[in-house]
């Protein structure tokens, strides 16, 4: 494999990462546009172990031109070598894979630059800004800094979702996506400052479309100042 990936995935073979083939098992609708696939993992997990937040890199074919998405892995199972992935669905080929997912199917996978670093201090609070695309890496976050309460902006209906936020310390901030994000992203500029006033050891998550992000991200680290090991970001899909 990555020969046939085209210059991205040539970098990545330079890169030295790693190629695997996934099998689907089975595949169930969450809600009308939100679908959960079960796959087998080719010996991925054997070989990376696993972390928080982990995620791969999925190859489809965009009219005979490959197209790459990343994904983040729900409740994998290095033993079983097993796990699932989540897809909020919309136009685009990713989407149309997942709509037609059967047992039996296959697809081609990459596995770099996925990595998750604990805060050190461990945080007072986390905040984080996410939305559907980015809802299975959330909830792998927040189930391991769970030991903190946290504050989320989430961009997107939540009804129905597998949302593993727990109302006694997560305060989860829903939001409809307005002008390509700008209204996320306005949200958030009014709110945080002043929470962050009150926090010691904040730790920041930003996963939204990769404009948002990297606005946000600008904000966080220039004009509010936070040192780098306390921002985490990646832009997880483009408009």
């Amino acid at each position: 494999m990555g020969q046939g990936h085209g210059w991205e995935g040539a970098v990545l073979k330079l890169l030295r990462a790693k190629d695997f083939v996934f099998t689907v098992t089975g595949a169930e609708d969450v809600t009308e546009h939100y679908r959960r696939v079960h796959l087998t993992d080719g010996g991925m997990l054997a070989a990376t172990g696993v972390h928080p937040t982990m995620w791969v890199r999925l190859w489809f074919d965009n009219a005979g031109k490959p197209h790459q998405r990343a994904y983040t892995l729900v409740a994998p199972d290095p033993g079983a070598g097993t796990f699932s992935l989540e897809f909020a669905l919309h136009e685009g080929v990713a989407s149309d894979w997942a709509r037609t997912a059967k047992p039996g199917d296959t697809i081609e996978a990459t596995i770099h630059g996925t990595g998750f670093t604990q805060p050190e201090p461990a945080p007072s609070h986390v905040f984080a800004i996410a939305d559907t695309a980015s809802l299975p890496a959330l909830n792998s976050l927040l189930d391991t800094l769970d030991a903190a309460p946290a504050t989320v902006w989430f961009e997107g209906e939540r009804d129905g979702l597998p949302f593993r936020a727990e109302e006694s310390r997560h305060d989860v901030r829903t939001l409809p996506r307005r002008d390509s994000g700008a209204h996320l992203v306005a949200q958030v500029k009014e709110n945080l400052p002043g929470l962050l006033a009150d926090t010691p050891d904040p730790y920041v998550w930003i996963a939204c479309d990769t404009a948002t992000t990297r606005a946000l991200t600008s904000y966080v680290r220039k004009e509010l100042g936070l040192p780098k090991q306390r921002v985490n970001a990646l832009g997880y899909w483009r408009p």
